[in-house]
């Protein structure tokens, strides 16, 4: 049995591996009459194996100190070990230093159907960049796709219209038939958010659109004399930014939908906005000084309240807290092909995947190092930006000009 390795020079424990498992045997050195032994003592009983005899919170302490390969051959003894070994308790505090776990920065479990050891395992994959490429759809002219993930329906934009789709067990295949079918633009939609179970999206055609999910009511209203390029929806408020080189804040009320409360004039195009988690109504700060012309941001997503994400044209993701400056980013780490960034997420923790300008490259980063980790094309020979990705603790979805992509870290 291994101590848990100690951090890294990037934070991360000790080549956490929980294949170990396949070597159980030479790992503990307990035989046959030494597992059904095992098996008929429980923790704390009386004579019968030394490890049984002691108290179960001792036992805990243990294999508190061990890594996931240790826990894992550990777990191989025998199946009463294998089922203590399994608690959440033990795999928590390995799972928070791994990538894509389900887990925020500050321990907030966000995945709580999947057992923790099951999600430690598929996090290596995405650790070592193991993983089965798929194309779940696709369509005969080029588009701008936009995308949101909730639970097991997708949700994608193609042209006029917003597609729901259900997602299939194995979450590496859906039902070609939508569940509901949003209409209503005169233009391709830009972006779309969900939000207070509607659908909330900005079209080429400079209207907002607003959609109940499990409902039929729909209605739109014109927003901006351009086309609207972004929108964002939280706390019955909706903002929206547009070509017309105008920020608009709405009302989702009813009845003052589809008046304006408040418009932002900036100097330039509006990519990207977002809501901040605090609400406050005001325009709170400037982000960044000393850009240089076109440098324009794509994508803005809040981790927290004070914390968030951008990329952009300038090729960077940088990381803000402005807590600590406004005026100068806390991290930043630059595509090394000199691509632009269409779109970033991140899980909350320590991995960030980006959608980058050529032949539909995503990448995924570890944010305690500099480079990237690793990097899959999705729509070479011909190339594509990727317009939007989202993914789970075990896929990742990307949507390229003519396609829906998949990449399956669960079975790789």
């Amino acid at each position: 049995m291994g101590r848990r390795g100690t951090p890294g020079p990037h934070g991360e424990a000790a080549d956490a591996d929980t294949d170990g498992e396949a070597e159980a045997g030479q790992a503990v050195g307990a035989g046959a009459e030494e597992a059904e032994e095992a098996e008929a003592w429980p923790p704390g009983a009386g004579p019968g194996p030394p490890l049984w005899r002691l108290p179960e919170e001792l036992l805990l302490l243990i294999c508190s100190y061990l890594d996931s390969q240790a826990l894992g051959r550990l777990g191989q003894v025998s199946r009463r070990l294998q089922r203590f070994t399994s608690r959440d308790l033990l795999w928590r505090p390995i799972a928070r230093a791994c990538l894509n776990s389900g887990f925020t920065r500050h321990g907030t479990d966000l995945v709580t159907s999947i057992p923790v050891k099951e999600r430690v395992k598929v996090s290596q994959n995405w650790r070592r960049g193991r993983c089965r490429q798929g194309t779940l759809l696709k369509w005969r002219r080029n588009l701008m796709p936009w995308m949101q993930l909730e639970g097991d329906c997708l949700y994608l934009s193609q042209a006029e219209d917003i597609h729901a789709y259900q997602l299939c067990p194995d979450g590496s295949s859906l039902h070609r038939r939508p569940l509901a079918i949003f209409s209503g633009h005169e233009e391709d939609v830009c972006r779309f958010v969900l939000a207070s179970s509607h659908v909330v999206s900005g079209g080429g055609d400079g209207k907002i659109g607003l959609h109940k999910i499990n409902g039929t009511f729909s209605i739109k209203f014109s927003a901006h004399e351009q086309e609207v390029n972004c929108i964002d929806c939280q706390g019955g408020v909706i903002v929206s930014g547009s070509r017309d080189r105008t920020a608009k804040v709405w009302s989702l009320s009813s009845s003052q939908l589809g008046q304006c409360l408040h418009t932002i004039q900036t100097e330039d195009r509006v990519w990207s906005i977002a809501i901040s988690p605090l609400l406050s109504g005001q325009l709170m700060t400037h982000l960044g000084r000393d850009f240089h012309r076109g440098a324009g941001v794509l994508d803005v997503l809040y981790e927290t309240p004070s914390t968030l994400l951008s990329c952009g044209y300038d090729t960077y993701i940088r990381y803000w807290d402005i807590r600590t400056s406004s005026q100068k980013c806390v991290m930043e780490w630059e595509e090394p092909h000199d691509s632009a960034l269409y779109c970033v997420q991140s899980d909350g923790n320590h991995m960030l995947a980006s959608g980058s300008s050529y032949y539909g490259v995503v990448r995924l980063w570890d944010r305690r190092q500099r480079g990237c980790l690793h990097a899959f094309s999705l729509s070479s020979p011909t190339s594509s930006p990727v317009y939007c990705l989202r993914f789970s603790t075990t896929h990742l979805y990307a949507a390229v000009a003519s396609a829906l992509h998949v990449l399956d870290f669960k079975t790789p």
